[in-house]
């Protein structure tokens, strides 16, 4: 793309710094000095900690052909065209929109929001639009998939990765034939302007609990980042069960002409809602009532909030235009989420064992209910909390939820960051001491693989240990260190372990 063209996307103001030549030509996009390749646009982004413009020189060494700003810091110098944007986080998804050739046009794309459930639903959307006929993408926690179903991950740890990624991927799902896409978009994302240049078509809102209020300050804040996703959309599939959250989004959903469609997993009126749900070891079935009447529909999951997701996907796909029948047909072959209520193999003699995303104490209190259902001895779970400024207010929360709702727990660690372990296992102890009733059914084993063999190796049988908090992510942060970790390798070791081979 031609500066000059960039220029005016931008509404921007070209500094009259340096001489550029006509026709100069952008493309690329980054707000990262290390990543710039040479004909990148650099843009110096103030963030809390760092001012892009420190790293402004080492862009330019790497190939920058221009620079993009608030404004240079008074006594700096811009050796290559500079460009004064209002703001540059803005700039910085409006750059990479426009120089990636504003990939979303040319797909349909259902974005997912919420505090539970985003990634199971954005999983669910995917399958469903694909088994319906749809080349779809997806952008998600656990990577992103081009229409050739082969995941991938992005080089950086977001939920939703930064602007210029988000827009490189879109592409790319383009390039390889794709006519859809699935965009889960976390509070962060949104927040942070990662998403603001893509064309969402459904936004799929699952709920909204207490989560990430180290970074958004309040309720009421995380509430309205979240709801940009629905202010962007043409329309909005919203959850009845999701209390007051409900009531405030409908307006949002509903002006300027746009529309919403509505679900209730709880059997309430709403254009989706679902009866007779039925939980079994391995799946639920219910009945599906839709805009094209009643249905029995087959989930290949456990646990009944998943139900919830089902219906927010099916609602979401049957959006697109995609026929009632089919998407809930499709959802009998739906092949499940890594490390979202994951079972292990499991051989004669062993407990059975599940590894789940689980973080947060609603999210737990769900998954330690769900599994309880179809425990036959006692329920055991493997439980931590983030450390750094990872909203440590629900640390004993989480403690208290862990050892009322399940038999034996075992406190550890879980990317604990500059924060000492000990004070978080600490807090952790202590919910569940201040806890009605108070709980003494818990260990502290800080290191965690440590913890999941203990458990495993202590567990009879007929008992279940739940494995909460990593799910599919393949880090762990301790101190300053970041190590490999892959959750379900370390439970089948710990399986392995107690068998003795």
């Amino acid at each position: 793309m031609k500066l000059a063209d960039l220029v005016v996307a931008l509404d921007a103001q070209l500094a009259d710094t340096v001489d550029h030549p006509r026709g100069l030509e952008v493309t690329g996009v980054s707000h990262q000095a290390a990543w710039i390749r040479p004909g990148d646009l650099f843009v110096a982004v103030r963030g809390a900690r760092f001012d892009g413009h420190g790293f402004m020189d080492e862009a330019i060494e790497r190939g920058a052909v221009a620079v993009a700003g608030e404004g240079l810091p008074p006594g700096s110098a811009c050796n290559v065209p500079y460009l004064t944007v209002g703001d540059a986080r803005a700039a910085l998804a409006d750059a990479a929109t426009e120089v990636m050739g504003r990939p979303s046009d040319a797909l349909t794309v259902v974005g997912v929001t919420g505090t539970d459930g985003k990634t199971t639903t954005s999983c669910l959307a995917l399958h469903l639009l694909r088994a319906t006929g749809a080349q779809t993408g997806l952008l998600s926690t656990i990577g992103y998939e081009l229409p050739d179903g082969v995941l991938r991950q992005p080089p950086s740890h977001f939920t939703t990765p930064e602007a210029p990624q988000v827009q490189h991927i879109l592409r790319d799902m383009v390039r390889h034939g794709a006519t859809a896409a699935v965009v889960e978009s976390s509070s962060h994302a949104l927040a942070l302007d990662r998403v603001r240049g893509v064309s969402y078509d459904v936004a799929v809102w699952t709920n909204l609990t207490g989560e990430h209020l180290d970074f958004h300050g309040s309720m009421e804040q995380y509430f309205a980042d979240k709801a940009k996703l629905v202010r962007r959309a043409a329309h909005s599939v919203l959850n009845v069960d999701d209390g007051p959250w409900f009531d405030q989004l409908v307006p949002l959903a509903t002006g300027g002409g746009r529309t919403c469609t509505t679900y209730s997993a709880e059997g309430t009126e709403a254009d989706w809602r679902a009866t007779d749900v039925q939980e079994g070891a391995s799946e639920i079935t219910f009945t599906v009532h839709g805009p094209e009447g009643e249905m029995p529909a087959r989930l290949p999951m456990i646990g009944r909030f998943n139900v919830a997701n089902a219906l927010a996907a099916m609602a979401g796909v049957a959006a697109t235009g995609v026929p009632q029948r089919a998407v809930v047909e499709a959802l009998a072959s739906f092949g499940g989420v890594a490390g979202r209520m994951e079972m292990l193999e499991r051989q004669d003699g062993d407990p059975r064992v599940i590894v789940d995303f689980a973080h947060t104490p609603p999210s737990l209190d769900k998954a330690l209910e769900t599994v309880r259902v179809t425990t036959e001895g006692d329920l055991w779970v493997v439980i931590g909390s983030a450390g750094g400024p990872r909203d440590p207010s629900k640390r004993a929360p989480l403690g208290a939820v862990a050892t009322l709702r399940a038999d034996r727990v075992v406190f550890t660690e879980e990317d604990h960051r500059d924060t000492p372990l000990r004070d978080i296992l600490a807090e952790m102890e202590r919910g569940a001491r201040e806890a009605t009733p108070p709980r003494e059914n818990f260990v502290s084993v800080g290191d965690r693989r440590e913890a999941i063999r203990y458990a495993v190796r202590e567990a009879s049988a007929q008992d279940t240990v739940l494995l909460a908090g990593k799910g599919p992510e393949e880090t762990l942060e301790r101190d300053t260190t970041t190590i490999p970790w892959a959750e379900i390798e370390e439970a089948r070791e710990a399986l392995r372990l107690r068998r003795g081979v």
